[in-house]
C-alpha cells in the first residue's frame, strides 16, 4: 500500500471544534465555492453527514464516507463509489488552546503506471487541502 503524506498545518482553533466541523460532511457546504470550477463544480459534489461524492474528469464518479471518528483526535474515511480503493485519515494534535496541529494521510493500492503519473500531483494536493483546512472558520 502506497502512502501520501500532507505538510503538517497550524489550526488557529482547539482540535474539539476543527473536528466538530469536520466530522460532519455537510459542514462544509460553504466551502464548495472556494473550490476552482474547471476542476469540479459545485453542482456535482454531494454531500451527506458521513459521505461525499463528486464528478471527476476522465476518472467518473469518486466518493468517500466517513468510517471512524476519534473524537478530537482523528477521522478516518475511505472509498466509496470509486474506480481505486483508498483511505484517507485526518489527524489532530492540540498544542495549545487556539494552535491545533494537522496532517492527511492518504493510503492506496496504486498500480506502478498510475502512482508514477499522479504521485506529485497527489502530494501537491494534499499540501493543498492542508492548506485549505487552515482557512476554514471553526
Amino acid at each position: 500500500m502506497d502512502t501520501f503524506e500532507s505538510k503538517i498545518v497550524h489550526i488557529n482553533s482547539n482540535a474539539k471544534s476543527i473536528f466538530e466541523k469536520l466530522s460532519n460532511l455537510e459542514n462544509l457546504r460553504p466551502i464548495l465555492a472556494n473550490i476552482p470550477q474547471d476542476k469540479i463544480k459545485a453542482e456535482d459534489i454531494h454531500l451527506t453527514a458521513d459521505t461525499c461524492s463528486f464528478n471527476v474528469e476522465n476518472m467518473g464518479e469518486v466518493g468517500v464516507k466517513i468510517v471512524e471518528r476519534e473524537e478530537y483526535k482523528c477521522i478516518k474515511f475511505a472509498s466509496d463509489k470509486s474506480p481505486v480503493e483508498f483511505n484517507i485519515w485526518i489527524q489532530l494534535v492540540e498544542k495549545a488552546p487556539y494552535d491545533t496541529k494537522a496532517k492527511i494521510t492518504f493510503k492506496a493500492d496504486l498500480p506502478f503506471m498510475i502512482k508514477m503519473f499522479i504521485k506529485d500531483k497527489l502530494a501537491n494536493g494534499l499540501d493543498q487541502v492542508a492548506d485549505l483546512l487552515t482557512k476554514i472558520q471553526y
